[in-house]
């Protein structure tokens, strides 16, 4: 996570408190949290018996999903200390094997070739200034044949408007700006850096990477709640999932 702006910072500590504060409700999250359907279509044989890096992990509600798809430890890296918190205690509590670790991307500070998959994604990618010392930090922590996986928004969705009638492109931002201020969540002025879907090709075939898979989503992953938006109606692309093999 890109953490060198003091808006940024600010803003993500405000908004990790959610972690502590709906402890309760994450919990009961987690006794049935599964992963995205094309998420399990990608992954559930080569999650089996896996040991499994995931950084930027959050609410770490992916990680139990990926124990129960039978991964044998998973591994979440997060920059805020409430997430690696809250989440260590859900597993534990659900005898999940899963541990955390407070760190801030690239710097994981994991052993070389420790992970079988590196999982992420779901609101990550845009907390990375650097794809190249990402892809190539991935690429390290991968044994020979080891899979890098994201489930991610699209690059495309910082531009759509949320209008309930209309597919509307917002007039404050454009597809190729390097980043934008985030005004939904966790807001509060966070700066959510912006990657093309073809720099994020790019930066993985440059680390070292073979891509085996590449598709696009009409839905989005989250909504705010109570909200419905004409760009979601499935003929916009709201999510992009990709594979890799470490070459």
């Amino acid at each position: 996570m890109d953490v060198t702006g003091d808006e940024t910072r600010a803003a993500w500590a405000i908004a990790s408190r959610k972690y502590e504060d709906e402890y309760a409700e994450h919990l009961e999250r987690a006794r049935t949290a599964e992963l995205l359907p094309a998420e399990v279509d990608v992954l559930s044989e080569m999650v089996v018996g896996a040991d499994v890096v995931h950084p930027m992990s959050g609410h770490g509600l992916d990680d139990v999903a990926l124990a129960r798809l039978g991964a044998r430890s998973v591994h979440g890296l997060d920059y805020s200390d409430a997430a690696v918190s809250s989440a260590q205690r859900r597993a534990d509590e659900l005898g999940m094997p899963c541990r955390y670790t407070r760190t801030v991307m690239p710097a994981s500070g994991l052993d070389d070739a420790c992970a079988d998959l590196v999982y992420t994604g779901k609101g990550a990618l845009i907390w990375v200034a650097d794809l190249s010392a990402f892809f190539a930090e991935t690429h390290r922590l991968l044994r020979a044949d080891g899979r890098f996986y994201v489930y991610e928004a699209h690059p495309l969705v910082p531009l759509w408007d949320w209008d309930p009638d209309a597919i509307r492109v917002r007039p404050d931002r454009g597809y190729f700006a390097s980043s934008h201020v985030n005004d939904s969540y966790p807001g509060n002025g966070a700066v959510e850096r912006q990657h093309t879907l073809s720099e994020i090709v790019m930066a993985c075939l440059e680390a070292g990477f073979e891509i085996e898979h590449l598709a696009e989503h009409p839905d989005p992953f989250w909504r705010p709640g109570g909200m419905t938006a004409a760009a979601w109606d499935g003929r916009l692309p709201n999510a992009f999932s990709l594979l890799a093999r470490r070459a």
